[in-house]
C-alpha cells in the first residue's frame, strides 16, 4: 500500500503543535520557498515564512560549508512579533518553526531536530514504509547559551561525528527495561518475562541526525542482592535510563533511589540521564501521570549541569522508544562536545594567565570579514574563568572588550585594521571557499597588518580552503616576504581544514605559546 505522505505530515505536525504550545506553525519548503507541507495554529502567513526560507537558505548553506557536517545547518532570528527557527532537512528542503515572541529557542530546538528527522523520513519513504509520527513528551532545558537578539546564531547541534558510549539502564524489575532494549535493537517484543540475572549487555549502532552512534547497553538486574556487584557495572557509564512502570506507583517512587545509586556508583559524574515511564499503552491501568514524571525530572535536575529529561514509552507498540534513544544521544553528543571544549579552554586559559603574570595589559586582535562570524573571538569570550568583561567600544566594524584581569580583546572587520598598534597577538581569517581563488585585496590587507603591527607581535593568518585547493599556490599568491625585512615579529600562515573548531583551538594555542615565550 503506497505511503500517504500528506496524511503523515498532517498528523505529525498537528501532534507537534499539540505538544509544543509555544509553536504557532510548522512549515516544510524547498530552497526556492515552495511550500511542501505545513500546519498552523494561528493566523500565520505560511507563504511569508516560505519566502523567508528562500532568503535564509544561502546563510544555512554557508553554515553547512563552514562546519564538517556538510548536510545540516540551523539558524534563528527574531521579528517584532515572532521568533523563527530554521533547520535544514537536507540540501534542498528546510523546516521552519514560527514561535511566540517569548518562546525559548533552547527548549524547542531538540524538538525541532526530531521533527526534521521525521520530515526527512517521510520525504524519502518507500512504499509500505512504517513511520512513527508520535512526538515525545519530554522536558528538556538546554544549558544557558549566550544569544544576541535579532541576529542569526549557530546552534551547536548538527556537527557530524562518530560517538561510542557506555549506557546503563536501571530501574525496578518488571518495568520493561529489557523489552525496551529488544524493541530498539531487534524491533521485536516478547511476552515471555525473565528477570535479568545481574546484567545483560548488548551493542548497537545507529545514525542520529548525521552522527554515527554506537552504544554498549548495560541492562542492570534490579534485585537488591545484585546491588553490591552492580557497582562494577556502573564504572565508566556515560549515559543512563532510569525506567519505571506507569502502572506501578512503587516503581515510580523508587526512581529517586535508583538516581542516588547511579550518582553514588558513578562518583557524581554529570551524566545525561532520562527518566523513562514505560507501558504507556496500558492507558486504563496508569497510576502515574505525565506531569508527575516531568516534575520529578525537574526536581532531580536542580543540582545537575545537564537537565534530566522525561519521556514515556511503550515497548509493546514501540511508541517513543526510538525517540528515547535519540534523545539520550543528543544529550551525550552535546555533553561530549562541551567537555572537550572545556578541556581545550583550560589550556588557553593557562597560557593567558601565564602571559598576564608578565604583562599588566595583554591585547589580542581578531580580524574577520564579518564580526558576526569570528570563531577565535568566540572561543576566548566563552571561557567563563577569564572573569568579568565589559564592552568599551562598539562600532559597526570594530568591537573592544576589556577584562578585569588586564586582558583586552578586539574584533576588527577588514575595513578596521588601523587600530592594532598596541596588539600583542593578531589572528586573521580569510575564506577562499565559494570564491574559486583568493581575493586580490587580501594581500594588501596582510601588508597593512604588517605595517601597523608593533614589534614582537605574533601574527597568524588562517586560510579556510576547500580540500581540492592548491595550498602552495595560495601561499605563493599571498607571499609578503619582501615586507618582512627588518621586522621583529612572527608571521605564520595556516590552513583551516574540515575539523574547523579543532584547527582554531590549536592555532590559538600556538599563538599564545609564542607570545608567552617572548616575555
Amino acid at each position: 500500500m503506497p505511503i500517504q505522505k500528506n496524511k503523515l505530515f498532517k498528523e505529525l505536525f498537528n501532534k507537534f503543535l499539540e505538544t509544543n504550545k509555544e509553536v504557532e506553525s510548522v512549515i516544510v519548503s524547498d530552497s526556492e520557498g515552495l511550500v511542501i507541507a505545513g500546519e498552523k495554529r494561528k493566523d500565520i502567513d505560511i507563504e511569508l515564512v516560505s519566502v523567508l526560507t528562500s532568503i535564509i537558505n544561502p546563510i544555512l548553506e554557508r553554515m553547512r560549508n563552514e562546519f564538517e557536517f556538510q548536510k545540516f545547518g540551523n539558524a534563528s532570528f527574531d521579528t517584532e512579533d515572532h521568533r523563527l527557527l530554521f533547520i535544514s532537512v537536507d540540501e534542498e528542503r528546510i523546516l521552519s518553526l514560527v514561535l511566540e515572541s517569548m518562546a525559548s529557542i533552547e527548549k524547542i530546538s531538540p524538538y525541532g531536530f526530531f521533527l526534521a528527522e521525521k520530515t526527512a523520513q517521510i520525504l524519502t519513504a518507500e512504499e509500505d514504509a512504517l513511520i512513527q509520527v508520535s512526538i515525545p513528551n519530554f522536558e528538556y532545558e538546554a544549558g544557558n547559551v549566550e544569544r544576541l537578539k535579532n541576529q542569526l546564531y549557530q546552534m551547536p547541534m548538527g556537527i557530524k561525528g562518530e560517538y561510542r558510549f557506555k549506557f546503563v539502564i536501571l530501574g525496578d524489575h518488571e518495568v520493561g527495561k529489557t523489552s525496551i532494549i529488544r524493541r530498539f535493537v531487534e524491533n521485536r517484543y516478547t511476552t515471555d518475562y525473565r528477570a535479568t540475572i545481574g546484567i545483560n549487555i548488548l551493542s548497537h549502532e545507529f545514525e542520529f541526525f548525521g552522527n554515527e552512534i554506537g552504544v554498549t547497553l548495560y541492562d542492570l538486574g534490579a534485585q537488591k542482592y545484585f546491588k553490591r556487584i552492580r557497582k562494577v557495572y556502573y564504572l565508566g557509564a556515560q549515559a543512563a535510563f532510569i525506567v519505571f512502570d506507569l502502572t506501578n506507583r512503587e516503581s515510580f517512587e523508587n526512581v529517586k533511589e535508583w538516581y542516588e545509586e547511579l550518582k553514588l556508583f558513578t562518583l557524581g559524574e554529570d551524566l545525561p540521564i532520562i527518566i523513562v515511564g514505560n507501558k504507556s499503552d496500558l492507558v486504563e491501568d496508569r497510576k502515574v501521570f505525565y506531569q508527575e514524571g516531568a516534575k520529578l525530572a525537574n526536581t532531580l535536575s536542580e543540582h545537575e549541569k545537564i537537565k534530566l529529561s522525561y519521556i514515556e514509552t511503550s515497548a509493546l507498540t514501540g511508541s517513543n522508544v526510538e525517540d528515547a534513544f535519540n534523545l539520550i544521544s543528543y544529550h551525550y553528543v552535546m555533553r561530549s562536545k562541551e567537555i572537550e571544549d572545556e578541556r581545550r579552554s583550560e589550556v588557553i586559559l593557562e597560557l593567558i594567565n601565564s602571559i598576564l603574570k608578565k604583562k599588566i595589559v595583554f591585547t589580542l586582535s581578531f580580524i574577520t570579514e564579518s564580526s558576526q562570524w569570528s570563531p577565535g573571538l568566540q572561543i576566548i569570550t566563552n571561557i567563563k574563568k577569564l572573569g568579568e568583561k565589559s564592552m568599551i567600544r562598539d562600532y559597526d566594524d570594530e568591537e573592544v572588550y576589556q577584562y578585569t584581569n588586564g586582558l583586552i580583546i578586539k574584533q576588527h572587520e577588514y575595513s578596521a585594521i588601523d587600530d592594532i598598534s598596541s596588539t600583542d597577538g593578531i589572528f586573521c581569517i580569510f575564506d577562499t571557499r565559494g570564491k574559486g581563488q583568493i581575493e586580490s585585496n587580501w594581500r594588501d590587507f596582510i601588508m597593512k597588518i604588517i605595517e601597523n603591527a608593533k614589534e614582537n607581535v605574533v601574527i597568524l593568518i588562517g586560510i579556510r580552503a576547500s580540500e581540492s585547493s592548491n595550498w602552495s599556490e595560495i601561499i605563493q599568491q599571498l607571499n609578503v616576504d619582501e615586507h618582512l625585512v627588518n621586522k621583529a615579529f612572527d608571521l605564520v600562515f595556516f590552513r583551516i581544514g574540515s575539523n574547523f573548531r579543532l584547527d582554531i583551538f590549536d592555532q590559538l594555542k600556538v599563538m599564545l605559546s609564542s607570545i608567552n615565550d617572548k616575555y
